[in-house]
């Protein structure tokens, strides 16, 4: 049987596709005349009025330059704020899938401030070592808290993050034993939903616990305190990527269900002031430490990005005239280059110290004022891998709280979207189509896988350098890269100083 189409047949295909492409040159001709007349009569943009309908393709290709460099042009090592090699350990880590590599690595050494463990000649074996323990904060509280995970998940509000995002945060905390800080956006259901011990973040508007007014609120505090999950209270002096600078939520935000959260009015706009307007001086915040540790029961500390540190001095002299008990339970430490969804340029790349800095710092002074033991340090600020985790304990730290890297996790690519409700992986977006591809149970497994495997590696850190558990290493268990090429101990570059002659006396 003959198979072959007609000539007739033939001949009309190729009648209508020449139709049709006659059609879309046509329609791209009049497409082409409409943005040229757009262009040339505009006066806003000099590029496009005098190179017309060319010069679109500059803000094209500019757009499409982010994606291009992400995918095929950047090295693994060289993407900020996170390069390709850290955000694959992190996912290979939430996936607890096999974490290690081969051939050598292809991390620079070199560099001024790398820190390199030194590692020990006679380890611990393996069935002698241990896992890390619990640690007890607000020992004068009355419920202290025994935070059981080094690592935990640092302040990200609902609202800042989809529901579907906080819902797999909370199952995953629970899973791992980590704590979820909830932000400054209050406390919802979903951070409840997985059942993990949460950490509630007064901000400076007092989400959550505030009244009409929105006046700190000690009933509201009250009955977010009667809450079991509720394990500790975080005062938020300022953040990381926007110190200074108070939030501003749109009116467009304002939900029912936020504006409930929040204590709110639905479809106002709420501006966040840029710090607590009772909290003027160190006596200030100590007294309103005070009232919340009282009201709540429960630990309460302060979370401050260092710029000047004079006040910090003052306010440990304080703690000594008020008494042992009156000090905040703990102080968690963020870096100036921390993250935000979205936050102005000259503050996220210009104020406040790193914590590569800050932290050596603010443990140096607790140690002076002999208030080491009494204030457990926390930190948090781009710390996702087990090496910077190590870096950090060393350094001082008690616990070290990650946001981005929980993202990651979660799936989040780095697409920078987090201000534009674009987010293509459901994180930080409430388009309800987007936030489809993102199931909290499945994410919360992630989560819980990378929580644990990132403390896994840093035991490994801590074994090979020849201590036990992760909270024995110190300062000179790494050695920091200098200018000359060679390195020097870190109990060098930061030595820890003596506790001054006044505060050398017992402490109850």
């Amino acid at each position: 049987m003959d198979t072959m189409p007609s000539f007739d047949f033939v001949m009309t295909n190729l009648g209508l596709l020449s139709t049709a492409l006659v059609f879309i040159l046509g329609v791209l001709i009049v497409v082409t005349i409409i943005f040229f007349i757009i262009d040339i009569t505009q006066t806003h943009d000099a590029i496009r009025h005098n190179f017309p309908v060319i010069g679109r393709f500059r803000y094209l290709f500019s757009a499409l330059g982010e994606f291009f460099r992400q995918y095929f042009f950047a090295m693994d090592r060289e993407e900020m704020p996170f390069n390709r090699a850290e955000r694959e350990w992190v996912d290979r880590a939430a996936e607890g899938v096999n974490n290690t590599v081969a051939f050598g690595s292809t991390k620079n050494l070199m560099p001024v401030g790398t820190a390199i463990f030194v590692n020990c000649p006679f380890p611990a074996l393996e069935q002698d070592a241990a896992h890390t323990q619990p640690l007890e904060i607000g020992p004068f509280c009355e419920n202290p808290y025994p935070a059981k995970s080094i690592f935990n998940i640092s302040g990200m509000s609902y609202g800042a993050l989809s529901a579907p995002a906080v819902r797999a945060l909370s199952h995953g905390a629970r899973l791992a034993g980590c704590w979820l800080n909830t932000g400054e956006g209050g406390l919802s259901s979903y951070h409840l939903e997985g059942g993990c011990d949460i950490v509630m973040q007064i901000g400076t508007a007092k989400y959550g616990v505030r009244d009409e007014e929105g006046n700190f609120s000690e009933k509201k505090l009250k009955e977010l305190a009667d809450l079991e999950p509720v394990k500790m209270f975080e005062i938020k002096l300022s953040q990381g990527a926007k110190p200074g600078k108070g939030g501003i939520l749109p009116a467009a935000k304002v939900s029912e269900e936020i504006a409930g959260i929040r204590g709110i009015r639905v479809g106002e706009d709420s501006i966040s002031p840029n710090r607590h307007p009772e909290i003027n001086r160190a006596d200030d915040l100590l007294d309103f430490i005070d009232l919340v540790r009282k009201t709540s029961g429960k630990p309460v500390g302060f979370k401050a990005v260092i710029g000047t540190h004079g006040w910090l001095e003052q306010l440990c002299r304080k703690i000594h005239e008020r008494g042992i008990e009156s000090a905040p339970d703990f102080i968690t430490v963020d870096s100036g280059d921390g993250g935000t969804g979205a936050a102005p340029m000259p503050l996220i790349d210009n104020v406040g110290l790193t914590i590569k800095e800050s932290l050596p710092l603010v443990s140096d002074i607790l140690q002076k004022y002999r208030l080491r033991g009494r204030i457990r340090l926390i930190v948090s600020g781009k710390l996702i891998t087990p090496s910077e985790v190590a870096w950090a304990l060393c350094a001082g730290a008690d616990f070290i709280n990650a946001a981005r890297g929980f993202m990651f996790s979660l799936g989040c690519i780095q697409a920078m979207k987090c201000n534009k409700n674009t987010c293509p992986t459901g994180i930080t977006t409430h388009n309800k189509r987007l936030q489809k591809g993102l199931n909290p149970e499945d994410k919360a497994v992630r989560v819980a896988n990378y929580c644990r495997n990132l403390v896994h590696e840093v035991e490994i850190i801590a074994h090979s350098c020849g201590v036990d558990e992760p909270r024995r290493l110190r300062r000179m268990h790494v050695r920091i890269v200098q200018g000359n090429g060679k390195t020097i101990p870190m109990d060098e570059l930061y030595p820890v100083p003596e506790v001054l002659p006044e505060y050398q006396h017992p402490i109850a």
